[in-house]
């Protein structure tokens, strides 16, 4: 299982408290220095089943300094990816991905699920 995290945010902790709770068994990797390749973004939000807007981390300094409410409307999909792809920040965590389930965001009753 891989956990996808920005270490100093909250949501982050909380969920990664949530797994170890679990005895879930998982590989962390920090978003904003090792952040996801459009080919997984790609693949993620297919598995998700999720629209695209929801992996963007719409909360984030980033995306509002970019007018992205404003922007993301008009862009293609393949620009949402390209744009993604370049920081970590700009993506909504954290994200776990197991096998075929790819999580976004952290709602107990969703990860408690996956994790059956």
């Amino acid at each position: 299982m891989l956990f996808i995290e920005y270490p100093p945010c909250g949501t982050c902790k909380k969920a990664k408290k949530y797994l170890k709770g679990q005895g879930a068994a998982f590989d962390c990797r920090h978003i904003a220095e090792e952040p996801p390749t459009r080919e997984e973004l790609e693949t993620w939000r297919e598995k998700s089943g999720l629209p695209l807007k929801r992996f963007f981390n719409t909360s984030g300094k980033e995306y509002r300094e970019l007018a992205l409410k404003e922007k993301l409307p008009a862009m293609s999909e393949a620009e949402q990816f390209e744009l993604l792809s370049s920081d970590g920040m700009l993506v909504k965590r954290p994200i776990l991905v197991k096998g075929d389930t790819v999580l976004v965001g952290f709602k107990e009753k969703e990860w408690e699920e996956a994790l059956r």
